[in-house]
């Protein structure tokens, strides 16, 4: 949730499908979420329209760490590139106090992945994101957004495959953000995201929930940039089933953060780039992601 982003669904950026014998926290080591790619002003919600929003990234990672942290003795090298269109509609409709608007989300993937002397790529459509969200304005500084996302399995998926560029079930995932925002000054942002996964039935396999947030502080220098840090916190908060049973001791977690910059024009767009480094990281694999977001009135 960024100025023109209530509720961002973002799908298969950071997305490992395929039966990967190790480090296995949710199916395949992934999220349906891009972990920490928002950024600046993702609380606050634009005035009635329509926007569009265009994201780039670039994650790669080459180790995968286990549930003691340390690196698995795996030859692993994933490489992830993505371009993604979202279309945002505010409109006049008020509820709950809030103004109500609805998004979708169509993310087109690259994924390369190299393990143990296995090499598989894919390109095409992800697991397309939709939902509804709500926006607040406290103040001028001062501004919320919440909303319900729904990822839905449009992407391929092979359970043989090492890759896929979906994840096989639903998920729903409840968003809450918050923004203080100051043109010369302290800028801070949290958007915290609760996900219920759904069980992918080619595999029987269902991923437990996840909590996690996306964050950003920096300082407003009065020009229209602002320049800080941003990053993630991610936990998984409740345990993977195979078949039925529980699985122990593979919960995910991880921490990122790293440099972020934005300009915002007096035209009503902006544009947003930010680079973070993975750590503490268990259960997942371990990397590095560069963000890049362009935001404007359609």
């Amino acid at each position: 949730m960024n100025r023109f982003n209530p509720a961002l669904r973002l799908s298969c950026a950071l997305l490992l499908g395929g039966a990967l014998p190790f480090a296995q926290a949710t199916e395949g080591g992934g999220s349906s979420w891009p972990m920490g790619i928002e950024n600046y002003l993702m609380g606050v919600v634009p005035p009635p329209g329509i926007y569009g929003q265009v994201f780039a990234a670039d994650y790669r990672a080459d180790s995968l760490r286990g549930n003691d942290g340390r690196e698995l003795p795996v030859d692993f090298d994933l490489h992830v590139s993505s371009i993604v269109p979202r279309f945002i509609w505010v409109t006049e409709q008020q509820m709950l106090g809030g103004n109500l608007g609805f998004h979708a989300v169509v993310p087109l993937n690259r994924m390369r992945l190299k393990m143990e002397g296995q090499r598989e790529s894919k390109s095409g459509l992800g697991d397309i994101h939709v939902g509804p969200f709500l926006g607040y304005h406290y103040s001028d500084k001062l501004h919320a957004a919440t909303g319900i996302d729904v990822v839905l399995p449009t992407g391929s998926y092979d359970k043989h495959d090492l890759v896929n560029l979906g994840r096989n079930y639903t998920t729903l995932q409840a968003i809450y953000a918050l923004s203080y925002i100051d043109p010369q000054g302290l800028n801070a942002d949290v958007r915290l995201m609760y996900d219920y996964n759904f069980e992918n039935q080619s595999t029987d396999y269902l991923s437990g929930q996840e909590l996690h947030a996306d964050y950003a502080v920096g300082w407003g220098l009065g020009n229209g940039w602002v320049v800080g840090v941003g990053g993630y916190i991610y936990r998984q908060v409740s345990d993977d089933e195979q078949d039925g049973h529980r699985i122990d001791d593979n919960r995910g977690r991880a921490f990122a953060i790293g440099p972020s910059v934005q300009y915002s024009a007096a035209s009503g767009w902006h544009l947003s780039a930010k680079w973070q480094q993975e750590s503490d990281v268990r259960n997942r694999p371990e990397g590095a992601a560069y963000w890049l977001k362009w935001t404007f009135p359609l």
